[in-house]
């Protein structure tokens, strides 16, 4: 089975992509979904993050309590760097898990969506793949601002915080079209990787 990732940054078009991809019928794995996914099912993740940070995460209820942890983690980059290492191995082993169940069902291909997923590298040992989405900064901009309801400043420091080696890509998606012309563009990057 070839594993492969989409990536690219904010506003570039990542999950348009993937869409298209998974009406071709190649199975996507969604990394924000899935770590989102984790932190209302995962008693153990849970667990390491109370334990690393020496305070409970859960509300009376017992369910995660996404402003506790953001009021801890999100605005000191030491804590977020101490959170991530707990969240991104659990999101790998979710991942490889998933992978093996797509392989165990006989798919030829499957993706992952990520942003960061060129910095980790040991995601990168589990993809045989990577898929760049780019698209113009103004287009990014707008999209991103227009997804998230902010204004377009705000987008431009996530944007500037974001770096990506091209040469690590093995096809690149230009998104600066209509939905026909990323369909062409993605369809062509399937080529490459030779998926279709």
């Amino acid at each position: 089975m070839i594993t492969f990732a989409v990536t690219g940054g904010i506003g570039s078009g990542k999950s348009a992509v993937c869409r298209i991809i998974a009406a071709e019928g190649i199975p996507v794995y969604d990394s924000d979904s899935a770590a989102k996914r984790l932190y209302q099912t995962d008693d153990s993740l849970l667990d390491a993050i109370e334990e690393a940070f020496g305070c409970s995460i859960r509300k009376a209820d017992g369910k995660f309590d996404k402003a506790k942890l953001t009021e801890l983690a999100f605005f000191s980059k030491d804590n977020l760097a101490k959170l991530d290492g707990i969240v991104h191995p659990a999101v790998l082993r979710d991942f490889i898990r998933w992978k093996a169940m797509n392989e165990a069902n006989g798919e030829k291909a499957a993706a992952m969506e990520s942003a960061i997923v060129m910095d980790l590298p040991e995601f990168m040992k589990h993809l045989d793949k990577i898929i760049l989405v780019d698209a113009p900064l103004e287009l990014r901009l707008e999209r991103a601002a227009a997804r998230d309801n902010v204004p377009k400043s705000s987008i431009i420091q996530r944007i500037a915080a974001q770096r990506f080696d091209i040469s690590k890509a093995d096809a690149i998606i230009r998104n600066g079209g209509t939905i026909d012309d990323l369909k062409k563009e993605t369809d062509s990057a399937l080529k490459i990787l030779k998926i279709k």
